[in-house]
């Protein structure tokens, strides 16, 4: 079951409590994350809020062979706050698309769809 408030109120919760200024000298935005066990924990932490609170739509999307398409507007929501984090070197190295199929897919393997 969705939550009530949706991706969008979880998404927004966590890219505030992401992105709040940092005191360096006056107000300055957060680093962007540069290490590769970083990047992947983030990629992770965004798709585990996809997949809990969007388990409806994941659920039918994979028995229906449409959950990207379903989940289209929350993926890239998701994609763009992973972007906004990282630096531009480790962006390209797609920890946040193996984060999806590890946590939206590959763990949903139990579900019957068409795929397999």
């Amino acid at each position: 079951m969705s939550h009530p408030d949706g991706r969008a109120g979880r998404l927004l919760a966590l890219a505030l409590t992401l992105t709040r200024p940092v005191r360096r000298g006056i107000i300055g935005a957060m680093p962007l994350i540069e290490t590769e066990e970083a990047a992947r924990r983030l990629a992770r932490a965004i798709a585990s809020d996809l997949s809990l609170y969007n388990e409806d739509k994941i659920v039918s999307g994979v028995q229906n062979d449409n959950l990207f398409e379903s989940l289209a507007e929350e993926i890239e929501e998701g994609r763009a706050l992973y972007k906004r984090r990282v630096s531009p070197d480790l962006y390209p190295r797609n920890f946040y698309d193996r984060a999806l199929v590890d946590i939206l897919i590959k763990a949903k393997g139990h579900i019957k769809s068409k795929l397999w």
